[in-house]
C-alpha cells in the first residue's frame, strides 16, 4: 500500500506543477484555484499514509511543512520568490515532506531528510545554469558584430557589467515592442531634449517595467539610443522548481552530491 499511496503523491504534484508551471509560462500568473485544490488533495494523501502506516514519521512531516513554510515565507517578502513559487513549495511540503522511497530510489541515493529544500536546491542549481546561455549569446554576440558590450555605459563598474553579463544579452529595441516577457536591464535618464545618460538595472522590478520600457521606446522613436539594448528573459521560477523536482526525484540532491564529489567523498 505504501507504494500505492508514494505513487499517488508523485503523480499528484508532478500534475499540478506541470499545469501551474505551463500557466505562469505563458500568462505570468497562477490562478490560486491550483493551490486550494492541491493543498487539502495532499495533506489528505499524507495524513492518511502516516496514520496507517507511519505514525512515527509524523514528526517529520510537521517539520517538514514548518520549514519549508518558513523558507518560502522569507524568499516571499524579500522579493527573492514570487507567490506562486511560495504556495508551491508549501504544497509540496504537503505532499512530499520526505522522499518516496517506498515508490522511487534516487540515482545518487543522495536526499536530505527534508525533500521540499532539496527540490528548492535543485531549483536553484538549475536556475543558475541560465548563465552559461547568457554567456554563450554575449560571446557570439561581440564575435559577430565586433562592437564592444558596454558601448554607452563607461561609467558604470565593473561588477555591475559582469552581473549584466551574466544575467542578460542584447535584443532588438522593436522586440520590447512586441510584448512578451522581456525585462529591461537598462534605463534612460533624459536630461533636457537632447541629452540621454542609460544605466544598468541589476534588479528589474516588474512594478516598473512597463515605464522603463516606454522611456527606452520614447528614445529609441529619436534617434537617441542604438538599435540595441540589454535585457533579461522573464523566465518564471516556478519552470525551475518543476525541473528541480523531476531532478530530484531521478537523482536525488543535485547540490549535495557536488558537495561530496569536491570534498573527495564520492556518493
Amino acid at each position: 500500500m505504501n507504494v500505492l499511496f508514494d505513487g499517488a503523491r508523485v503523480g499528484l504534484s508532478l500534475a499540478f506543477l506541470v499545469y501551474a508551471s505551463w500557466s505562469d509560462f505563458k500568462t505570468r500568473e497562477v490562478s490560486n484555484t491550483v493551490w486550494v485544490a492541491f493543498a487539502p488533495l495532499a495533506l489528505a494523501l499524507t495524513s492518511l499514509q502516516y496514520f496507517l502506516f507511519a505514525p512515527q514519521s509524523l514528526f517529520i512531516y510537521a517539520l517538514s511543512f514548518v520549514a519549508t513554510s518558513a523558507l518560502s515565507i522569507v524568499l516571499f517578502y524579500s522579493g527573492a520568490f514570487g507567490g506562486a513559487d511560495a504556495k508551491a513549495l508549501i504544497c509540496l511540503s504537503l505532499a512530499l515532506p520526505t522522499y518516496p522511497i517506498y515508490f522511487l530510489q534516487p540515482f545518487f541515493n543522495i536526499v536530505i531528510p527534508l525533500f521540499p529544500v532539496t527540490i528548492f536546491s535543485n531549483s536553484v542549481l538549475l536556475a543558475a545554469l541560465s548563465v552559461f546561455y547568457a554567456v554563450a549569446r554575449n560571446y557570439l554576440w561581440k564575435g559577430r558584430t565586433g562592437k564592444r558590450l558596454f558601448e554607452g555605459f563607461e561609467k558604470e563598474s565593473k561588477w555591475r557589467k559582469v552581473l549584466t553579463i551574466l544575467c542578460g544579452y542584447k535584443v532588438e529595441v522593436a522586440e520590447l515592442e512586441k510584448g512578451g516577457y522581456l525585462y529591461p536591464l537598462e534605463d534612460i535618464h533624459v536630461d533636457g531634449e537632447e541629452e540621454i545618460e542609460r544605466k544598468l538595472i541589476v534588479m528589474p522590478k516588474d512594478e516598473k517595467r512597463a515605464e522603463v520600457i516606454e522611456r527606452i521606446l520614447n528614445a529609441a522613436r529619436r534617434g537617441k539610443l542604438p538599435k540595441e539594448v540589454w535585457v533579461t528573459p522573464g523566465l518564471p521560477f516556478l519552470v525551475f522548481i518543476t525541473a528541480g523536482f523531476i531532478v530530484a526525484l531521478i537523482f536525488g540532491d543535485i547540490v549535495w552530491v557536488i558537495l561530496r564529489s569536491a570534498l573527495g567523498q564520492g556518493s
